[in-house]
This record gives structure tokens, sequence and C-alpha cells, in this order.
């Protein structure tokens, strides 16, 4: 199981340098073994937001839902959980929270932040998968 940190998403649906080693991973990946953590979907309709592309959210939603992909969240009665990775690996607040949700997972974090190297979870970019 993968879950997916809000900068691979927007890597893709922003066209960035690094858009199609996304592409490629998603392609590869049965949609079923990935995640995406509910706070990376809110984070990504902020950003969208920001950046007046908020039109891409509806349909960016509609194929990851279609498609198979799985919502990781965390329960408001865990969210101590996010505190203490916080403390223990000097992570901010979005990372810890990705940190929480892969672990209840059993996930393998699918990241280019290199936070979550300090962390006992894997990390793995989009091309060290395939």
């Amino acid at each position: 199981m993968y879950l997916v940190d809000t900068n691979i998403w927007l890597e893709r649906l922003l066209g960035q340098s690094c858009s199609e080693d996304v592409g490629l991973f998603l392609a590869a990946i049965p949609p079923t073994e990935i995640l995406i953590s509910d706070f990376s979907l809110h984070s990504i309709g902020v950003i969208l937001g920001r950046l007046k592309c908020i039109d891409i959210l509806p349909l960016f939603v509609s194929d990851i839902i279609d498609s198979g992909v799985g919502l990781a969240s965390i329960a408001a009665n865990n969210l101590p959980k996010v505190v203490d990775a916080m403390s223990a690996f000097s992570l901010d607040f979005d990372d810890a929270y990705q940190y929480v949700a892969a672990q209840q997972s059993d996930a393998t974090i699918i990241s280019y932040d290199k936070d979550f190297d300090s962390t006992d979870i894997s990390r793995k970019t989009p091309i060290d998968v395939l």
C-alpha cells in the first residue's frame, strides 16, 4: 500500500518537472493500492484555490474516487499521535499527519519531501517504486 503525499499529486496536476515520473507511477500501481489522506485532499483544494486553478479540483476528486484510490484519515482522538510524531521526528503538522496516516495504513509514503527520511517509515519517490 502506498500513501501518496500532497507534493506528488500536485506535481502531476500542475505539470511540474517530475510530472511524467508521477504519471508512470500512477499508471503502474493499481489504484486500490494507493491512498490519499483527507489532509492532502483538502490541502490540494487550498493550493489550487490560491493558484486560481480550482476548476481542476472536481475532476481530480472524481478521477481518484472513481478509480478506487483509498482515503486515509485520522480520527480526532488520534491527533495526539500526530503531535507525538511532530516531537519525535521534528516534523511539521502536515508531514506528521501523513506519517501517522501511513503508519495506521501500513503504507509506504510516496513523497519528494526528505523530511520523512528522519522517521522510521519508508519513503520512496515514484521512480523508486518503478
